[in-house]
């Protein structure tokens, strides 16, 4: 038996989605960019931007749907649910024709990182190292 555990920070890329499966429990999904930065070879500053596809359960759903909103800072510890189909991230085109890729992740917690109300509005917010979200730029 093998297992693995992930664990992303991040901001949400969009309010959360919540709904009812036909059993009644709660699931809320919502995407979450976390960035890396490096400098390559001729000094230039890059950023990378990873997107994933966060899936909560249960009364943890709720508090997700309640609590948080775009730009919330998160901590994700979940599992990797890879495409179906290919056993890869799931591949998509942005309307501008650029490709890309995004993760899909169960979430078995989900940390609260913003303090309530600093979502996307906060002022110095984009200083702190964390992503900055560009809308036009989410995957899904």
């Amino acid at each position: 038996m093998s297992f693995h555990t992930l664990i992303i920070v991040g901001r949400l890329g969009q309010d959360p989605e919540m709904r009812y499966m036909p059993n009644g429990q709660a699931v809320t999904n919502f995407s979450v960019a976390s960035d890396r930065s490096y400098r390559n070879a001729g000094g230039e500053l890059v950023k990378v931007t990873t997107w994933f596809r966060v899936s909560v359960w249960g009364k943890q759903a709720e508090s997700c749907n309640q609590y948080l909103n775009k730009g919330s800072m998160v901590l994700i510890e979940g599992t990797l649910n890879p495409d179906k189909d290919t056993g890869r991230p799931r591949l998509w085109t942005s309307a501008d024709g650029r490709s890309g890729s995004s993760y899909d992740v169960n979430a078995q917690t989900v940390r609260f990182l913003s303090t309530r109300g600093s979502g996307q509005d906060s002022s110095n917010e984009s200083d702190s190292g964390a992503p900055e979200v560009d809308e036009d730029n989410i995957p899904f």
